[in-house]
C-alpha cells in the first residue's frame, strides 16, 4: 500500500512482479481482505497454540504468561518490524509478495469474496464506495511541489524549465505580446529610400509588410529572401509583394499551450495578436514562448533592450512603458502582475490608484520603486532597488 505509483508503472514494463503488484491494486478491497484473512488466521492459531502449552506447563498463570510474552512477541515480529522494514522497502518486498499474493487470492477467492461483500455493504451505509480506487494521478501544484523536491535528481535550471512549461497554461498571448506601438514594419506607401534603409538597418529576420496604416497588413518578409535582389540591385516593391508570406492571426486570450500547437499545425513563428472585435493589439512569436520556458536567449540583460539597464549598485533603471513579465525575465525580479494592466506605469497606478508626481517612493511586492519621470500623465522612468530581505 505505501509503494511509489508512478515508480511501480514505471517497472511493470519490465517486471513481471511489478504487474502482479499493479493488478493486485486495481482490487485493494480483495488484497486487504485476503491479508487480513491470512494475518487473523495465524494469530488465532498462535494464540491457541500459546494458550494450550502455557497451560499445560504452568496451569492458570502460564496462560497469562504465554499472552502477555506472546503479545509482546506479534507487536516487534509480526508487526513492527517487518512492516517498517517492508515500508523502506517497499519495491523489493512488495514484488515478492505480489508473487505470492496472487495464488493465494485465487484459492482464497470465495472466502474473500463473501468477506468483502458484508464489508463492503457496511461501508456502503456510510456513504462510501468501495468499488472507488484512489485515482493515482496528481494536479499542477502537486507537480510543482514533485518538481522542486527532486533537487538532487533534476538541475536548478532545469527545474525552473519544468515549472515554467507548467505555468504555460495560465499565461496568455497578450501577457508576452509585443505591443501594437512597438511592432516594426515595412509601410508600402512610404518613400522608397526609406523602405530601403529600413530593411538595411532592421534587426529582425522578418518584419510586418503594411500599406499606410497596420490595419492595412499584407503578409509578413522574411529578409534573408530579399539578400539576391539587393545584392543584384533590382529590389523594388513588387519583389517584396511576391516575397510575403500570409499573415497568421491569433486571439490576445490564447493560451501559451494552445498557442505552441497553432504554431505548430500551421507551420509558422510569428502571428499578429487581434481583439475579439479583430483590433490588431500586437505580436507574438514562437521565441517569446520558448523565453517562458528557458529565460532570455543572451546572457546580458542590459544589452536586450533600451529601455532597461542595470546599474553597478544593483538598481534597475526601467521604462515605464515595459511589460511588467518581460521586466522579470529581463532583469530577474518578481514584482507581481498587476490586475488590469501589463505595463510598470499600469501596475504603479494600480499600486498607489492615482498618477505619481517625480520622485515618489514606494514598495511594490518587497522592491523599492522610485518614480524618476513622469510625462503627460505616464510614468517614463522608473528604478527599481534589490528586494528587501523579508518583505512581500
Amino acid at each position: 500500500m505505501s509503494i511509489d505509483r508512478y515508480k511501480l508503472r514505471h517497472h511493470a514494463r519490465r517486471d513481471k512482479g511489478a504487474r502482479l503488484v499493479v493488478n493486485l491494486l486495481q482490487q485493494p478491497d480483495r488484497l486487504i481482505g485476503l491479508i487480513l484473512l491470512g494475518n487473523n488466521l495465524v494469530n488465532i492459531l498462535i494464540t491457541q497454540i500459546a494458550s494450550y502449552l502455557g497451560y499445560h506447563l504452568a496451569g492458570s498463570s502460564g496462560v497469562a504468561i504465554a499472552t502477555g510474552v506472546l503479545a509482546l512477541l506479534l507487536l516487534i515480529f509480526a508487526e513492527l518490524a517487518p512492516k517498517t522494514l517492508a515500508t523502506v522497502k517497499a519495491d523489493q518486498f512488495a514484488y515478492s509478495a505480489a508473487r505470492i499474493y496472487t495464488p493465494l487470492l485465487k484459492v482464497a477467492g470465495p472466502l474473500v469474496w463473501l468477506a468483502n461483500q458484508v464489508a463492503n455493504a457496511l461501508i456502503r451505509r456510510f456513504g462510501v464506495d468501495p468499488q472507488a480506487v484512489q485515482s493515482a494521478s496528481i494536479n499542477q501544484d502537486e507537480l510543482r511541489t514533485l518538481v522542486r523536491e527532486s533537487e538532487s535528481l533534476i538541475p536548478n535550471n532545469h527545474q525552473q524549465m519544468l515549472l515554467s512549461v507548467l505555468d504555460l497554461e495560465s499565461i496568455t498571448v497578450e501577457d508576452i505580446m509585443i505591443p501594437r506601438m512597438d511592432i516594426s514594419g515595412i509601410d508600402l506607401a512610404a518613400d522608397w529610400s526609406l523602405i530601403e534603409r529600413q530593411i538595411a538597418r532592421s534587426p529582425f529576420s522578418r518584419m510586418l509588410v503594411y500599406r499606410e496604416k497596420l490595419e492595412n497588413t499584407l503578409g509578413f518578409l522574411h529578409l534573408r529572401q530579399l539578400l539576391p535582389f539587393i545584392q543584384d540591385n533590382t529590389l523594388k516593391p513588387e519583389v517584396i509583394e511576391e516575397s510575403m508570406t500570409d499573415i497568421f492571426f491569433t486571439l490576445e486570450t490564447t493560451v501559451l499551450t494552445q498557442q505552441l500547437i497553432n504554431f505548430q499545425s500551421e507551420r509558422t513563428r510569428i502571428a499578429l495578436v487581434v481583439d475579439e472585435y479583430g483590433e490588431i493589439q500586437g505580436l507574438v512569436t514562437i521565441e517569446d514562448i520558448l523565453e517562458e520556458i528557458v529565460g532570455q536567449f543572451v546572457t546580458d540583460p542590459a544589452s536586450i533592450t533600451n529601455d532597461l539597464e542595470i546599474k553597478d549598485d544593483g538598481t534597475t533603471w526601467v521604462d515605464g512603458g515595459m511589460p511588467v513579465r518581460e521586466v522579470n525575465r529581463l532583469a530577474g525580479l518578481k514584482l507581481p502582475m498587476p490586475q488590469d494592466a501589463k505595463t510598470l506605469n499600469g501596475l504603479v497606478i494600480e499600486y498607489l490608484e492615482t498618477i505619481p508626481r517625480k520622485g515618489l517612493c514606494m514598495l511594490i511586492g518587497g522592491y523599492p520603486i522610485e518614480v524618476r519621470r513622469v510625462t503627460n500623465n505616464t510614468v517614463k522612468t522608473l528604478i527599481i532597488s534589490p528586494k528587501l530581505q523579508g518583505k512581500q
